[in-house]
């Protein structure tokens, strides 16, 4: 069974900076693509950041050169450093392979203030 669990968000101030964590379970990690998602209020959801099996990373333009991606295929874990927040990356943020699974985790909301 797929889990996929998401932690890290929270209301932080323009510019600031936040580190998000994606703890998963039921598919076999290290040899999936990754890919954190962000849906905005009224929006889609998107893929802002992949990382490959063997850690390629790409990003959505609109966060290359504030966010980066890692992961660490020991603890089956995915992150996402945030730094130099805007307003605009207001979301739901969540975590999954790429393509995605039809599982979902609840997500992390991040705010940024400005």
């Amino acid at each position: 069974q797929v889990q996929l669990v998401e932690s890290g968000g929270g209301l932080v101030q323009a510019g600031g900076s936040l580190r998000l964590s994606c703890a998963n379970s039921g598919i076999i990690f290290r040899i999936n693509n990754m890919g954190w998602y962000r849906q905005a209020p009224g929006n889609q959801r998107e893929l802002v950041a992949r990382i490959s099996r063997v850690a390629t990373t790409n990003y959505a333009d609109s966060v290359k050169g504030r966010f980066t991606i890692s992961r660490d295929n020991a603890k089956n874990t995915v992150y996402l450093q945030m730094n130099s927040l805007k307003p605009e990356d207001t979301g739901l943020y969540y975590c999954n392979t790429d393509p995605p699974t039809p599982v979902w985790g609840q997500g992390t909301q991040v705010t940024v203030s400005s």
